[in-house]
């Protein structure tokens, strides 16, 4: 079935979809994650399919990203559930107007219509992009990757049985089997189809849909993100955000790719910070990692010297670029010349340094003295999400039910006439 195919089946659910209460909504998620569990062994079976056919060709970082597990399909299914508990986005009102002359002006949170996704490597996208479609009432097309395609349409299926089994169209969520350019580049065009597109991959992807598309598009940046430690740092603090910044999970966007370090703190820092990530990893087994040191850093421990692009750089990888500067101003001026715009974090003791880095530093998360690996939709208390948003319009930051819906304004008069 062709991408117009299945665009033409879903605008054709997308009123229906609309017009459905929140509790047959959440009826139809409940069925949906129950079909995730029944059908665990079948996921588990193509996914091994994906796994076998990326040998070789994706590093074992990557090659997480992409591999399921019954643990890992249970939390997806529980993901699902969780959504079933967040307040109904439709129907909200988000604004009322009485006019001098009896207007009664409401505006009124409504669903998009179809939202496309495309997107790279995680299966469990899948389920939270159609977990949130439904939730808001939105019908969704996905297109994943390749390297998933036997994963994601095993899933696929499952939410589609469930969906039927709770009275809706299974068209209200289809996969696009077709995973070459040209069905990426149909999305990007559907004119008249496609009401929101958001991309969710690696740079090349974002930037291919943020240049091409014909349709509405959400930038959802790459995660160059940074660390910077004060001198004003607490050192026990300091090393372990670092350490859960980088090495908890190298491969998703959240993870900290960049450490600044005040030269006040690097000489008892730095030391610190490579006994957690290198010393200590490579002692218990664990893959090391490579710090990629400035020419200051670079005189107080051991590492690799940075390359002209690694500040610039997300590496998704156990790989981390260190630069020590003089000052909090120097660490912003780096932030915003290098930044992608998702998070950031400053590590200090210092209620001013930190008021400081927060109003200047202009990205979508902005911490202090957390790891950054809290931008994520769950965490923030939105249920799954969509993705991460880079840009300022319509949405920004973790990609929730409310940022998947629109507005529409209702007037209610009494013969007004103008």
């Amino acid at each position: 079935m062709t991408v117009m195919d299945l665009l033409s089946r879903a605008v054709l659910h997308k009123a229906e979809l609309a017009a459905t209460d929140n509790d047959k909504r959440n009826n139809a998620l409940l069925c949906m994650a129950d079909a995730l569990r029944e059908n665990t062994d079948s996921i588990l079976a193509a996914n091994e399919l994906d796994i076998a056919a990326a040998e070789g060709k994706i590093s074992e970082v990557m090659k997480d990203r992409l591999r399921l597990t019954p643990e890992r399909i249970a939390a997806m299914a529980d993901a699902v559930v969780e959504v079933t508990r967040l307040p109904d986005p439709l129907g909200r009102i988000l604004q009322t107007v009485t006019r001098e002359n009896g207007l009664k002006i409401e505006k009124v949170s409504v669903p998009l219509g179809v939202l496309a996704m495309i997107y790279e490597s995680r299966p469990n996208v899948t389920s939270d992009a159609a977990a949130l479609s439904i939730k808001s009432g939105n019908v969704c097309v996905l297109r994943g990757g390749k390297e998933a395609i036997n994963s994601n349409k095993a899933i696929a299926a499952a939410l589609r049985n469930g969906l039927e089994k709770a009275g809706l169209s299974a068209d209200c969520v289809c996969l696009v089997e077709d995973t070459s350019r040209d069905s990426a580049t149909a999305l990007m065009t559907a004119r008249g189809y496609v009401d929101m597109l958001i991309p969710r991959g690696g740079a090349g992807l974002i930037r291919s849909c943020v240049e091409n598309a014909k349709v509405p598009c959400i930038e959802t940046g790459t995660g160059i993100c940074h660390i910077y430690v004060d001198a004003a740092a607490d050192m026990e603090k300091a090393v372990s955000i670092v350490k859960n910044a980088k090495t908890s999970r190298p491969s998703v966007c959240n993870a900290a790719e960049v450490l600044i370090i005040s030269s006040a703190a690097a000489e008892d820092l730095l030391p610190a910070i490579k006994k957690a990530l290198v010393d200590d990893r490579t002692a218990e087994g664990l893959v090391p990692v490579e710090l990629r040191l400035d020419s200051r850093a670079a005189k107080i421990i051991d590492g690799t010297a940075a390359g002209e692009n690694d500040f610039d750089t997300e590496f998704l990888d156990y790989i981390m670029a260190v630069r020590v500067v003089d000052s909090l101003a120097e660490a912003i001026a780096h932030i915003a010349a290098h930044s992608t715009g998702h998070s950031e974090c400053i590590i200090t003791e210092d209620s001013e340094s930190a008021d400081k880095f927060v109003s200047a530093v202009d990205s979508a998360a902005v911490y202090v003295n957390a790891s950054t690996r809290f931008t994520d939709g769950g965490e923030f208390g939105l249920g799954c999400e969509m993705g991460i948003s880079t840009q300022k319009l319509h949405a920004r930051g973790p990609m929730g039910l409310c940022e998947l819906t629109s507005y529409k304004y209702i007037i209610r008069g009494n013969g007004q006439i103008r």
